[in-house]
C-alpha cells in the first residue's frame, strides 16, 4: 500500500482527477449513468454562479473512494473534501466561460470515442453495453457529451494554471527526504520493455478492392441512397458511423491534409470522389461552413491486410533485430528511425508508465500479451517478430526488448527517481492550483445546501 503523502493527490484535487478519468473506470466516472434498475440520489447541493453540483456527484465519488479503501477507515470529512474539489471544478468552468477557454468538437469526439471503446472492451461488446443501459450507442454518447466537454475544459484550465510548473532535482530530493523512512512505499517487480512496431503493408490488390467497393457505395448515393444510412451500414470509423458519418465542426489544419483539401473543394451537400489518407479511403459529404469552421460526414473503408502483407514487416524487423544483437545499432536508435508507434519511438522504444511518465512498469500490471512474452526472457533479449494489432486497429508486426528487471524493493532515489519526481511535481502543481483557488474564490456566487453547511468548501489546507 503506497503511503498517502507519497503519491496521493491533495484533497482539493481529488475529484478533479477522478472526473478527468485518472482513476478507476466506474459507470459514474465514465459519465454514462447507471445500468437499469439502479437509482441515484439527486438534488442540487451547491451552486457556483450558474454551475451546479448534484448530491449524486458527491455520492458517486464517495462510493468509489469507499470501494478503493477496501475496508480501511474512511476520513470523517471525506464528503466535504469531495465537495470542495467539485466546487473547484465548477469554479474553473465559471472562469473558463469568462476567459473564453473552450475545446474543439474534435477533442470532445476523440474523448467520447476513447471512453466508449474502453467501456465496450470492459463489457465485452457494443451490444452488451447497449443492453446494459437500454440505449443505443449514439444515445449513450449524446448523454455523455456535455460532461466530457466540461471535463476537457476543466483539464485545459488546469493546464493553464499549473502546466508550466516543474521541479528541479534538488526539489525532488527535498521532497523524498520529507517522507518518513518507515512510510516509504515498497514496490513490486518492475520491468522496462521496449518495442519496435512496423505496420503490415497493404497489397495493391486489397487497395483496389476497397476502392471498387467505395465506388459502388458512391454510385448508390448518387442514385438516391442516403449518405447517412450508407455510412451507418458500411463505414469502418466506429466513432462516426453510428452518427451517419457525422464528424462535427473542425477548423483548418485540425484534420489530416488530404481530408481537409478535398472538403474545401466542396459546396454544401456535395460529395467528394474517393480520398486516401493515413486512415484508409474516404467518401466525404460537405455539410456547412460556420465562420472559420466547417462540418462534414464521411464513409471510411480500410483495406484488409493478410499474412502475406505482414511478411515484409517481419523481414525488416528480423534484420533490425540481428543488427541490434550484433551491436551495429542500438535498440533506441532502431526504434526512433523505424517504429511506427509514436508513443514509444521517441523514448527509445520504451513503453511508458501512464501513472508517472517513467519507463518502469509494474510486472503485475502489464498487458497479458507482453507479460507472457517476457516472462521467460532474460534482460537484454529481443523477441523474434510477433503479430500485433495497433491501437487504431491496424495489423502490424513488432519485436519486444526486455531492457531491465528490477526486483521488489523499498523506494529509493536511484531506482525510483521518475516516480518520486512525478509525486513532487504533483505536490507542486497542487500548490499552484490551491493558490489559484484562493485568488479566485471570491469572484463567484456560492450557495451551499444545509446538509453540507459544515463543509468549508472555500478553504484549502
Amino acid at each position: 500500500m503506497l503511503h498517502k503523502r507519497f503519491f496521493a493527490c491533495s484533497p482539493l484535487l481529488l475529484t478533479l482527477l477522478l472526473a478527468l478519468g485518472f482513476a478507476s473506470t466506474s459507470h459514474a466516472q465514465l459519465g454514462i449513468g447507471r445500468p437499469r434498475g439502479q437509482q441515484l440520489l439527486d438534488g442540487i447541493v451547491v451552486k457556483v454562479d450558474n454551475q451546479i453540483v448534484l448530491r449524486s456527484d458527491v455520492e458517486n465519488i464517495y462510493a468509489q473512494e469507499v470501494a478503493r479503501a477496501e475496508g480501511k477507515p474512511i476520513p470523517p470529512d471525506l464528503k466535504c473534501k469531495i465537495l470542495q474539489s467539485l466546487v473547484l471544478n465548477k469554479l474553473m468552468l465559471a472562469k473558463a466561460e469568462t476567459d473564453s477557454v473552450t475545446v474543439t468538437d474534435q477533442q470532445v469526439n476523440g474523448e467520447l470515442d476513447r471512453r466508449m471503446a474502453y467501456f465496450i472492451q470492459q463489457i465485452g461488446s457494443e451490444k452488451k453495453l447497449e443492453e446494459m443501459y437500454n440505449k443505443p450507442l449514439k444515445a449513450l454518447k449524446d448523454d455523455l457529451r456535455p460532461q466530457v466537454q466540461e471535463q476537457l475544459v476543466q483539464q485545459k484550465m488546469q493546464e493553464t494554471i499549473s502546466g508550466k510548473v516543474n521541479v528541479t532535482p534538488r526539489e525532488v530530493k527535498a521532497y523524498f527526504d520529507r517522507v518518513p523512512k518507515d512510510s516509504l512505499p515498497y514496490f513490486s517487480t518492475e520491468v522496462e520493455v521496449g518495442q519496435i512496431v512496423i505496420p503490415a503493408q497493404v497489397s495493391d490488390k486489397n487497395k483496389q478492392a476497397t476502392i471498387a467497393k467505395l465506388n459502388d457505395i458512391r454510385a448508390q448515393i448518387l442514385a438516391g441512397a442516403s449518405f447517412e444510412e450508407m455510412a451507418k451500414k458500411y463505414s469502418e470509423d466506429p466513432g462516426s458511423a453510428v452518427e451517419g458519418g457525422y464528424l462535427g465542426f473542425f477548423k483548418r489544419r485540425e484534420l489530416v491534409p488530404e481530408y481537409e483539401a478535398a472538403s474545401m473543394k466542396l459546396e454544401p451537400g456535395q460529395m467528394s470522389p474517393i480520398v486516401e489518407s493515413q486512415f484508409g479511403f474516404h467518401l466525404i459529404q460537405f455539410i456547412e461552413r460556420k465562420g472559420d469552421s466547417y462540418s462534414t460526414r464521411h464513409i471510411l473503408l480500410k483495406p484488409a491486410t493478410g499474412s502475406a502483407d505482414a511478411s515484409e514487416a517481419a523481414k525488416k524487423l528480423e534484420r533490425l533485430r540481428r543488427q541490434i544483437l550484433s551491436d551495429s545499432i542500438s535498440f533506441a536508435k532502431a526504434a526512433k528511425d523505424n517504429s511506427s508507434d509514436k508513443n514509444s519511438s521517441g523514448n527509445g522504444g520504451l513503453l511508458a508508465n501512464r501513472q508517472d511518465g517513467g519507463s518502469k512498469l509494474p510486472l503485475d500490471k502489464l498487458d497479458p500479451a507482453i507479460f507472457f512474452t517476457i516472462d521467460t526472457m532474460k534482460v537484454g533479449h529481443i523477441t523474434p517478430p510477433l503479430p500485433y494489432r495497433t491501437d487504431d486497429g491496424k495489423d502490424a508486426m513488432r519485436i519486444l526488448y526486455l531492457k531491465s528487471n528490477t526486483p521488489p524493493h523499498q523506494a529509493n532515489l536511484q531506482d525510483d527517481y521518475q516516480k518520486i519526481a512525478a509525486a513532487a511535481l504533483t505536490e507542486k502543481k497542487n500548490k499552484a492550483l490551491d493558490a489559484w483557488f484562493v485568488k479566485n474564490r471570491g469572484s463567484v456566487y456560492l450557495e451551499v445546501a444545509p446538509e453540507y453547511a459544515q463543509c468549508k468548501v472555500l478553504d484549502v489546507e
